[in-house]
């Protein structure tokens, strides 16, 4: 890897960091399921695991592809990525899906024989990270793809069981009632002044 290399590479995790904050804001805000756009944004679950070191609750906003009922994602930068050593950890993760929330396992799968074809399709359901990336997956060959993506790591998500309650997707979803009451009041309060 050349300078330039790192020095884009670093840029690119950034600049994905301030958009992962942008993404969880909104599924906790009680807008995930409005991000289903899979030509922009493209399709986006949370991944929420524990810190490896800390045991913190930890969410991760990644791009995924649903093939024969099972969830698959990449830790598009290779082992390195935080959240891809997290649920290496400890791989009972909890899923923000846009049709719900689960419990599941997680597992790396990188070394299947099925990890080009699978690549493909996360990358087709990524919108436009696959492009930023410098891949266009649906007409890039399946050995140009294997070479380009040969640090990522693919992961298989199994979900388990549907969650409801507490602490989910939304769970900040009580802003927008309280934030509209407050500004209603101070928009009523002002016109009573005039």
């Amino acid at each position: 890897m050349t300078i330039q290399d790192s020095t884009t590479e670093e840029r690119l995790r950034q600049a994905f960091k301030i958009m992962n904050r942008f993404m969880i804001a909104m599924w906790r805000l009680g807008f995930g399921v409005w991000l289903k756009n899979k030509d922009l944004w493209g399709q986006i679950m949370v991944i929420v695991h524990k810190g490896r070191k800390t045991g913190l609750t930890r969410r991760a906003p990644v791009n995924y592809a649903t093939v024969n009922g099972d969830l698959y994602c990449v830790a598009g930068f290779g082992k390195d990525t935080d959240w891809y050593r997290n649920v290496l950890a400890n791989p009972e993760v909890e899923i923000w899906h846009p049709d719900g929330r689960w419990k599941g396992t997680i597992e790396d799968i990188s070394d299947s024989s099925d990890r080009v074809a699978l690549l493909r399709e996360v990358m087709i359901g990524s919108g436009f990270a696959a492009r930023v990336a410098g891949l266009n997956p649906k007409t890039i060959s399946d050995e140009r793809l294997a070479l380009l993506t040969k640090p990522y790591r693919l992961l298989r998500v199994r979900c388990k069981e549907a969650l409801t309650g507490a602490g989910g997707p939304g769970d900040l979803a009580w802003v927008w009632p309280l934030t509209t009451f407050v500004l209603l009041g101070m928009l009523l309060r002002r016109r009573r002044r005039r």
